[in-house]
Order: C-alpha cells, then sequence, then structure tokens
C-alpha cells in the first residue's frame, strides 16, 4: 500500500501552494516596481533633474522675475474682455465639435457595438491619430491654412479632443452591462435601436463627465492655443510677454487663473445635474 494522504497533509499542501503563489506574486510586484524606479529615476538623470548646480542658479531667477511681475497691471482690463470671450467662445465650439465626432467613432471603436473589427481597428488607428498630433501643431497648420483668427483654434481643440473623447467614450461603450443590450437584441432592435436604448441610456453619465472635464482643458489650451496666433487672450498674454511687460503679464494671469476658476466650478455644477 502507498502512502496514505491524511486530511492534514492536505491542509498543509494547499496551504504552500497558496504561500508559493503569494510569494511569487510579490516577487513580480517587487520587479515591476523596480522597472518603474529605473526608469524614473534614469528620466530624472536624462532631463538634468538632479543638477543641483543648474537648479540652484534657477530658482533665484525665478524669484527676480515675480518680483518683477509685482504689482499686477490692471489698466487695460478694458481691452481683455473681448479676448476672455474669444477664448470661451473656442474652447465651447471645439469640445462641441469633438463630441459631434466623438460618439460615432466610439461606437466603432468599441468591441460590443462594432460592426466587425476591421472597423473596430480603423477606428481605434484614427483615435489614436488624433491624439497623436499635439494641439499646438495643429493650431499651427491650421493657422498657416486658414489665416489667424478663432477658426483655427476651433479645429486644433475639436481634432485633438476627438482622440481623447472617443477613446474615454469607446472605453465606457465596452463596459456597458450586457443585460440591457440583449434585451434590446431579444426583442427585435435594430443594431441603431439597440445602441439608442441599449448602450447610450447606460453610458450617458460618463458621456457628461468626460466632456465636462474636456471643456475644463479646452479652455485652458485655448490660451496657449492665442499664442500661435488663433486668439483670444492668449493673445493678450504673448503680446505683453514680447514687449517684456511683466507687471501686464501677471494681471493676464490672474484675469486666467479666475476664469478657470469660474469654468471649474460650473462644470462641477453641470455635472451633479447630470448625475
Amino acid at each position: 500500500m502507498g502512502p496514505q494522504i491524511t486530511p492534514s497533509s492536505k491542509k498543509d499542501t494547499v496551504f504552500s501552494e497558496i504561500l508559493l503563489k503569494e510569494r511569487r506574486g510579490r516577487n513580480v510586484l517587487a520587479f515591476q516596481v523596480s522597472l518603474v524606479a529605473f526608469a524614473v529615476l534614469f528620466s530624472f538623470w536624462v532631463t538634468g533633474m538632479f543638477d543641483g548646480d543648474r537648479l540652484s542658479e534657477g530658482f533665484p531667477a525665478i524669484g527676480v522675475l515675480i518680483s518683477e511681475m509685482m504689482p499686477p497691471d490692471f489698466t487695460r482690463w478694458r481691452q481683455w474682455i473681448q479676448p476672455m470671450f474669444e477664448t470661451i467662445a473656442m474652447s465651447v465650439a471645439g469640445t462641441a465639435l469633438a463630441i459631434a465626432f466623438s460618439v460615432p467613432i466610439a461606437i466603432l471603436a468599441a468591441k460590443n457595438t462594432t460592426p466587425n473589427r476591421w472597423i473596430y481597428s480603423a477606428a481605434r488607428m484614427a483615435l489614436n491619430g488624433f491624439r497623436a498630433i499635439p494641439e499646438l501643431i495643429i493650431g499651427i497648420i491650421f493657422v498657416a491654412a486658414v489665416g489667424f483668427g478663432m477658426l483655427p483654434g476651433v479645429l486644433a481643440l475639436g481634432l485633438h479632443s476627438i482622440g481623447m473623447v472617443g477613446k474615454f467614450f469607446a472605453e465606457a461603450i465596452e463596459h456597458a452591462r450586457p443585460a440591457p443590450i440583449e434585451a434590446a437584441q431579444a426583442a427585435g432592435a435594430s443594431p441603431l435601436q439597440v445602441i439608442a436604448h441599449g448602450v447610450l441610456p447606460q453610458v450617458f453619465t460618463q458621456f457628461a463627465d468626460v466632456t465636462m472635464y474636456r471643456w475644463e482643458y479646452n479652455f485652458r489650451q485655448s490660451t496657449v492655443m492665442g499664442m500661435v496666433g488663433a486668439g483670444g487672450i492668449g493673445t493678450e498674454l504673448i503680446g505683453s510677454l514680447r514687449i517684456l511687460d511683466y507687471p501686464q503679464v501677471s494681471a493676464i494671469l490672474i484675469v486666467i487663473l479666475v476664469a478657470v476658476s469660474v469654468v471649474d466650478w460650473l462644470s462641477g455644477v453641470l455635472r451633479e445635474r447630470f448625475k
């Protein structure tokens, strides 16, 4: 007769296997953390974050620059009203343009709503392409193509936002509960009806959250668009920087900070209403 396996030996074996799996998991986690730490430290070293001499010389210069910006000069505040409205209009129009194109692309880029894997791959590649080029570069291209003004800023913000918003929309659609979708399909609904009644009601809140966050982001980026000739308050900021009028620069930055805070508050209120 072979060796008998008692209940206690079975428990010991199971316990040993659990300990072995935990040990392996800890080793894998430690290896992954080490890789991330090495990547971070190497990046700091390559970018000069460990250059103490350079940093010690730079911080006093920042203090001198801040002192030259004080006190803020608000004497031209009336001339900033229209550029600020242009900045708000650019952010709203760019976000609306992005949403209009992101929803259909996201439906094609989600595994549970796309017609086939080829369309899925093409939609995902399109979203990657929109995200790959920064807004500033797109803005410069559109300024060269259609001239100065708000239009190139809106197009740049909208196109880049399609890549980011579309990706978040597609992820939300893929995480939709399958039960309502299957119920709509069982009732004989068409693919568009399944999306309208089985998918979109589930993801509307996530869509609203992403839209509000992207509007906040586009408002901040609208100031950068002005620096490349796309209008808005950024044009006033870059103009003051060129003539080294630092008190006016600080005043414009304060106005932008207040405007961003208002947009952030309004975005939070709208998100609460959409819940």
